[in-house]
This record gives structure tokens, sequence and C-alpha cells, in this order.
């Protein structure tokens, strides 16, 4: 073939391919659009990426590949580990033999916007060829797999296969995540030195304590600052992801599955496709997540944005499954505004606790005798829809298909794995489980006409193998469990499948394909919710991620909240309730539907608009919220998170509403004044657990002055509004004077209330917390552009 140079460009981001006949296909630059090339100075651009060879290295410049290869002279870690059964193979060659263009032969330059390059190579000695597929989409991102295909006689043990774009030498620092059940995605960062930081997932899902996103960026990149690279693998098993910088200087970001002894064994024939690497290049963190939140809008999962509110009875009744208690949940419910009913684990077989019944997914007669029709007919009654809990990848050995089919439970051998939450795994990687298990789901939709599956999976794949063989099946179970999914929604297009996994393990856009919604976390306690959904919205839009008012105290944390808190926590995020509200007061009811009509009415705001999050160096105040496409109206939150130090707490910036490159709006000066609109928060004290006292006066936080630039007597024109919402903790809503600069005020002593906007907030230790909360919303006096991309329709 002819060699090539390929320059995708899209969003902002500028791709710059070379594919030549005796290497692999290279990056020759990701990051900042290059603006349109010519031959001559694509060429030129190719040449000055050349790296300058170092002291005692190969004798010809090291070439970085899409998929590195020790064949080059690459010394970290290569895009393709495996072997032939007595080791040989162990190092091919890779070279490229075609390419195209949107399908169109490729050589010469070519200059392109969000397009598809498929380049094949092949090493006929090593008996390996590798199609590879490079796409830039509409939204600036680089989408890469590879399919692996075994041209050889005897077997091909492939170990592992990843691919890794470069990062400049100005990327010094990493942001991942961390976590653990009940405080998922907590973020971390790194230096980056000499030497491989690497992030491996054994757990066969996503995991609490993924990666999730790596990125790496200029030292001390923010959400709207620094420029970054990041990676995430759009895969829910076992996977790595790395950033690498070897002594040569030669930096990778990169990611690929991480495979089990005897995953990748390729026969003669057999291929392997790896799963989509998604890279993503932007400044500022609030852009990465912009592109990620593109991709999902508008190609992986388009949603309505009329997400419906919806009531998990989980809390409610756990277990206890009374259809006087439960018809009583869906009458409160519809009176508040709730739109969908879900019924959680119970309904089932033997299940009247968790250590019996999973797997028959059949309606119990004893708990129902019935069936679930009484129910489901009254919820429909009151119009709302109906959804149900499932986990189909979990069997308890205690239960008939169990007794019937042991040799379908995962195990590597005859010894048992250990049980977890009293249970083992259901290989459906085995045809016939699969087919039993889709049609016994199949059969419960059917009959009741859901709406909604909750797809819960609470345990990790340890020792998950095949039991006849003992040989691994995580990455068969992985890809059986995506079939399935993709079954259930070709079969009922309007039902909606939620990723719950224990709450936020199987987070990526491999299962964000198949489902409409994610369980960020089992603790729903709004405190750490703060974090958890601020930093879970990194990948994903905030219509995914499911986010409850809880009971007070918490069931995970033991902490009381207000109502308002809570509630003012959860609507950022597709809202529900995981609360007895059948113990609520007519009071709480009241706030539950002023909240609940509150999210109706902006949901559209925040489910097609951009996340924001604002930087501040003094961080117990965390800054966010959502800015329109049109840039016509915002709406924020301002969060005290713990108790500074510092008082005041200086002017809180509003990221994304003022003039700039990524979010251009009229200046801050045109702002004029403030109005309360919607339900006022009530931040109300909360004791310790076991009646502990609470604090005294000198628990409470300093004063907070915040002044609205422009807001004033003096204030120019009106050409927008920012409004707000809040109210003291001790004392009545205040009023607001519409000319008045915006001063959360505390008052120590508590024993005045000016007639401002007030604010109280506690600490009184990991316990107890008061928080509190305000939202900021602004509006454009200029018309709203109409958006035909959003839909009213429920899906």
């Amino acid at each position: 073939m002819t060699d090539a140079l390929i320059h995708l460009r899209s969003a902002g981001v500028s791709l710059l391919l070379s594919t030549a006949a005796d290497r692999a296909v290279g990056v020759v630059h990701w990051g900042d659009d290059l603006g349109p090339l010519t031959a001559a100075s694509a060429a030129a651009i190719a040449t000055s990426a050349v790296e300058p060879r170092g002291g005692n290295s190969v004798d010809v410049p090291i070439h970085r590949a899409l998929l590195p290869q020790l064949a080059d002279g690459w010394l970290g870690r290569p895009g393709i580990e495996g072997s032939r059964p007595d080791g040989s193979a162990f190092s091919p060659l890779f070279r490229t033999i075609s390419a195209t263009l949107d399908g169109s032969e490729a050589s010469g330059f070519h200059e392109a916007g969000a397009a598809t390059v498929l380049v094949a190579a092949e090493d006929p000695d090593a008996g390996l060829r590798a199609e590879t597929t490079i796409a830039m989409t509409p939204q600036g991102l680089i989408r890469i797999a590879t399919t692996l295909t075994n041209t050889g006689s005897d077997d091909f043990i492939l170990e592992g296969l990843q691919h890794c774009l470069p990062i400049p030498l100005d990327a010094g620092e990493i942001l991942d995540f961390a976590g653990r059940w009940g405080l998922e995605r907590s973020p971390q960062r790194t230096p980056i030195g000499t030497g491989t930081h690497l992030r491996e997932n054994r757990r066969g899902r996503t995991g609490p304590d993924s990666a999730y996103v790596m990125h790496a960026g200029t030292p001390g990149f923010s959400f709207q600052q620094g420029e970054i690279w990041a990676a995430h693998l759009a895969w829910s098993g076992n996977h790595r992801h790395y950033v690498e910088r070897l002594a040569n200087g030669f930096g990778v970001i990169g990611a690929g599955e991480l495979l089990l002894p005897g995953e990748g064994r390729l026969h003669p024939g057999e291929s392997y496709t790896s799963p989509d690497l998604y890279a993503n290049h932007a400044h500022g963190l609030d852009a990465v997540a912009h592109r990620f939140h593109r991709l999902v809008r508008e190609d992986l999962h388009p949603l309505p944005t009329d997400r419906p509110v919806t009531l998990n009875v989980w809390e409610a009744v756990e277990f206890d499954h009374r259809i006087g208690k439960l018809l009583e949940l869906a009458e409160i419910a519809a009176s508040l505004g709730v739109e969908r009913y879900v019924l959680d684990d119970g309904w089932f077989g033997s299940r009247r606790d968790s250590t019996s019944g999973l797997g028959d997914w059949t309606v119990s007669p004893d708990a129902w005798p019935q069936g679930l029709h009484p129910l489901v007919d009254r919820v429909r009654s009151l119009g709302m829809q109906f959804g149900l809990w499932f986990e189909p990848e979990m069997i308890n050995e205690d239960s008939d298909l169990a007794r019937a089919h042991p040799d379908w439970i995962m195990a590597p051998g005859d010894r048992m794995p250990l049980t977890w939450r009293h249970q083992q795994v259901l290989n459906l990687a085995i045809p016939a489980a699969w087919e039993h298990i889709l049609g016994a789901i199949t059969a419960i939709v059917e009959e009741y006409h859901l709406d909604y599956i909750k797809w819960d999976h609470n345990r990790d794949l340890i020792e998950s193998a095949t039991r006849s063989t003992g040989a691994a099946a995580t990455h068969a179970q992985t890809l059986a469990v995506y079939r399935m999914m993709d079954a259930l929604n070709e079969r009922f297009p309007d039902l909606e499948i939620e990723s719950c996994s224990s709450g936020g393990s199987r987070v990526d856009l491999g299962v964000i394909k198949r489902c409409s919604r994610i369980w960020v976390s089992d603790c729903i306690d709004s405190l750490e919710r703060q974090t958890m959904n601020r930093w879970t919205a990194q990948l994903l839009p905030l219509e995914f991620l499911g986010s409850h008012i809880a009971s007070s105290p918490s069931k995970t944390t033991g902490r009381r909240h207000s109502l308002s808190f809570r509630a003012a926590t959860a609507i950022f995020g597709h809202l529900g309730i995981e609360w007895d509200i059948t113990e609520t007061t007519q009071e709480e009811r009241s706030q539950l539907a002023e909240w609940i009509a509150f999210y109706k009415e902006h949901r559209d705001l925040l489910f097609r608009g951009d996340l924001v999050r604002t930087d501040r160096a003094e961080d117990s105040l965390q800054v966010g919220g959502v800015v329109s496409p049109d840039r016509s109206e915002a709406l924020f939150s301002i969060v005290a998170m713990h108790h500074s130090p510092l008082s005041p707490r200086g002017m809180v910036r509003l990221a994304g509403t003022g003039p700039g490159p990524q979010l251009p709006r009229p200046p801050h000066s045109h702002w004029r004044g403030a109005r309360r609109t919607g339900p006022a928060p009530v931040v109300r004290g909360a004791g310790r657990r076991h009646r502990a006292a609470r604090v005294g006066p000198d628990g409470v936080g300093p004063a907070q002055p915040l002044p609205v630039p422009g807001a004033g007597p003096r204030a120019p024109a009106h050409r927008g509004r920012l409004t707000a919402t809040g109210r003291c903790s001790t004392h009545s809503a205040p009023s607001i004077n519409p000319t008045e600069p915006i001063h959360p005020h505390i008052n120590t002593e508590r024993t005045q209330c000016r007639q401002r906007l007030q604010r109280c907030g506690r600490v009184t230790n990991r316990t107890s917390h008061r928080s509190p909360t305000f939202r900021w919303r602004w509006r454009s006096s200029r018309p709203r552009r109409s958006d035909s991309s959003s839909s009213s329709s429920a899906r």
C-alpha cells in the first residue's frame, strides 16, 4: 500500500494518523485542533513529531503506535501480549496492508471531519491479523477497537490487548478514582513519574473502586482550567487503565480488557474483538465531561428529558411485602406527583430474606396469592408506571434452580466459591442457563407489562469459572449479560433497564448503551451523594444518575439531614424517593410535592444543559449547576460541605455563566438582583445518633457575604435574571429585595433574622450534618430557541 497521513478534526480536536506499509498505524498528533492542513504541512508536522534518538537506544526513532510493539523498540507495555503454546510469536511485528477512510481506500494525505478509519495489519510469521477501527466522533472523542484474528495453524494464547495514545511531557498529573461500597468514585490525584500508573479491576464488573475515567493533565488541572487527556474503556468486566512514562520521556494513556488465563485462547481462524476505548481531549474537567455527555445523549443512548419521578419501596418495606402497606405507598406517591412505582426484592420464589430464592423468577404464591395484579392494577389506575427488581446473574444455593442445575453455578470445579450476600453467580455463558433466565424475565414483563427493570448485581465475580471445566468465564459472562439486555431491549422497546449493581458498581459506557439509568450508590446520605453524584457525572449526564430523596436518619451513615437538603441534592439527577412515605407528616408531604413539581418544571434544563462545576481554592463550599445550551438560563446549587476556618468565605463565582471560549454568556454586569422561586429549602438542625447532644452556637458557620455582580440600585438595564432560593433553619422564609445583593447571612447568636436570604450550617462530627443549600437560576430576557432534538414523549 501507499503511505498515508489522515487528519481527522471535530469539535476542536485533531487526530493525525500515520499509516505506512512497514509499520503499524501510529499517532502523530492528538490534541488541540491543528486547523486545516495541506499535504505539505501534515508531512512537516509528522517530521517534527519524530523523537530524536536518546543515548544507548535502538538505532532508529521509536514508532509510537496505537498498539505499540516490542519490535519497534517500545519498552513499555506492548499493545498485544500473548504467544503460541510453545512460547513463540510473543513479539509480533505488524505491518499495515490497507487503510480506508469511511470505506474508501486511503493513500497520500486526507483531510476529514468526524470520520472512521479502518486499518488492517498483519504479521504472517506470527500468524496474526489485526483490524483496527479509529473513529473521530462529532463530539471530538476518539473511539478505538481492534479485532485480532489467529491466521496460524495452532492456538494463539492472547493475554492482553490494550490501545494507547501519546501524551506530552506537559501532562504531569493523574486524576482517577477509588472507592468502596457506599462511597463510590472517590477522586484521587497522583503525579506522573517514570514508570507505570496501573489500575486493574478484577471484580468481574466495573467495581466501586474502578479507575472510571483516567485523566492525565497539566499539573493542577481543574474543572475549568488545564489541558487534559483522558481515557475510558466501555466494558463492564475486568479491565485495566494506565498512564505510562518511559525513561526516554515518551508518555501514553491507555486501557484494555484484563483477560483471565485462558479467556483469550484463539483457535485457528478465531477472533477476539476488544472493547471500545474512548479517548477524550479537552481543557478543564467540565469540558471533558461535556464531550462524554454529548456522546451519550446524541449517539449511545438518547433519552427524553421528562424522566419520570420514581418511588422505590425497598427502604419502606424491604422483604415485608404486605399488600396494604404497598397500596398505601402507591396512593401517597401518586398524590405527591410520583410517576413510576418500583417493587424491589422479595416478590418471587422463597425470597423472604436474602438467603434463598434467587434464580426462581416466578411470583411467590405465599407472598402474592393473587399474583402482582392487585398492586400493578392499582398503580396503573393512579397514573404511574410499574417496575420490578431482578438480579438475573445471581443464584442462591437454596433455590429450586440451584437444586435442579447445580452445574449452572460458577465455580472453579467441585469446590464452591465463598458466598457473598448468601449468593453465587449464575453462569449465563451456558446457553441453556441464558435461555432459561431470559424466558423467565420475558414472561414476567409480558404478564405485567413492565415499564422498568431494576437490574441488580450484588456480588463480585471471584473464582468465576465454568464448573464442568474449571476454566475462567468472566469475559464470556460479560458478553452474555450484554446479549440478554440487548434481547430484552429488542423485544420490549419501551422497557427501561436500570444498572443497579449493589449501587454504582457497574457504571461504564458499555452498560449504558443498554441501560437508561444507573444507581449511583446504595448510600443515599445527601452529604455523601453530593460528592458521588458530582464525580459520577464526569462520565454520564445527569438524566442517567438515579438520585433519590431518602429517609432521615440515613440507613447507611446514621446522619440526619433536613428534607430540603435531601431534595436539593437529589434534583440534580434522575429524581426518586427511597423513604417510607407512609410515616411522613402533612408538612413533609407538602414539601415533597413542591420539590417534585420543581423538578418537573426544570428537568428539561437539567437534562439537556451543560454541567458546570466551579473551582474554589476554599473547598468548604461546593458549587455546581447546569447551564442551558443556548445560555438563556442556568440552575445552580451551593452547598456547605463542612465548617470552614475562614470567615467570610469569599465571593462565589458561577462557572459557565460569563463570557469565555467554552461557555459564552452575557457579562455578569447584565445580572440584576434576585428573587425567590420554587420551594424554599428548609435547612433544619440534626442531633447525633443515639440521642447525643447537639453542638452549641459555636458550631454554627460564619457569615458569608455573597454579592451578585451588577446588583443594586445602580445596576444596568435588565437583560437577565438570577434567582435564588433559601431559608434559615430557625426562622421563617425571608423576603428578598430584587435590587439588593444576596448575603447568605449566618447569625451565630440565632436571636435575630434579617430580611435577607439566610444560611445556617453545622457539623457535629461524622454522624450528623446540617448543610445549607441554595439554588440560583439565571434567565435571559432573550427568547429561547427551540430544541428540535428534545423529545417530550416517554421512552
